[in-house]
C-alpha cells in the first residue's frame, strides 16, 4: 500500500493544494493521501492560523467526493506544535509494511536535518518535493530520499488568500466553491 501525508496549515486550502494532491496521487501511485492541518508549525511560531475547527471545516469542504483524501486531525488533537516525527511514527504503527510519502514544499527539502529527530524522519518516509513555478530543484540531504513532483506547481499561496480576503478581493477560482462560501459566511481573515 502507498500512502501519502500532507501536511501544512492549510489557511485555508486552496485549489493549488488540491492541484499537488492530484499530481501526488497519480505520479505516485497514492492508494491514499491524508491532508494533516498543523496545530502550529514549529518554523512559524509567530503566526497563529485561523480556528482548529474553521480549518478542519473548509478542509472537508475542499475534499467532498475525493474518495481517496481524507483529512486527519491528529496534529490538531495533540496540541501544541507539530513535528512530523510524530506523526510518521503513528503512520508507520497504523499502516505497517506501507510506503509512506511525505509531500513538502521544494524550499524546505534543503532544510530536512533541521527537523525534529531527523534521521528516524529519513527511515520513516519517502520526501516528495512540491514544486513552486520558477522554483530551484531541490536537493535533499543525506540520509534523505527524495524526488520532486512533476504536474501543476500553480504560484498561488494561503497568505495570499488571505490578504485578498482582508482587501475584500474575490478568491473565487482559487479555492473551491464551498470553501469561498465558508470563508464569506464566517467572515474569515478579515
Amino acid at each position: 500500500m502507498k500512502l501519502g501525508i500532507y501536511g501544512g496549515s492549510f489557511d485555508p486550502v486552496h485549489v493549488g493544494h488540491l492541484l499537488v494532491a492530484q499530481a501526488a496521487i497519480e505520479e505516485l501511485g497514492l492508494d491514499r493521501l491524508f491532508f494533516i492541518p498543523a496545530a502550529q508549525s514549529p518554523f512559524k511560531p509567530e503566526n497563529k492560523p485561523a480556528p482548529d475547527a474553521v480549518r478542519l471545516q473548509l478542509l472537508r469542504l475542499a475534499l467532498a467526493g475525493k474518495t481517496n483524501c481524507e483529512v486527519d486531525d491528529q496534529e490538531i488533537r495533540r496540541g501544541g506544535t507539530s513535528y512530523t516525527i510524530e506523526t510518521l511514527r503513528d503512520y508507520a504503527k497504523r499502516f505497517p509494511g506501507a510506503e509512506l510519502f511525505y509531500l513538502i514544499g521544494a524550499d524546505n527539502a534543503a532544510k530536512l536535518n533541521e527537523w525534529r529527530e531527523a534521521g528516524e524522519l529519513a527511515k520513516l518516509a519517502e520526501f516528495v518535493a512540491v514544486p513552486r513555478p520558477g522554483g530551484a530543484v531541490p536537493v535533499f540531504p543525506p540520509p534523505f530520499r527524495g524526488r520532486m513532483l512533476k504536474g501543476f506547481p500553480l504560484g498561488v499561496s494561503s497568505s495570499q488568500i488571505r490578504a485578498r480576503v482582508k482587501a475584500r478581493l474575490p478568491i473565487d477560482h482559487l479555492v473551491s466553491p464551498f470553501v469561498a462560501e465558508a470563508v464569506r459566511n464566517q467572515q474569515l481573515y478579515i
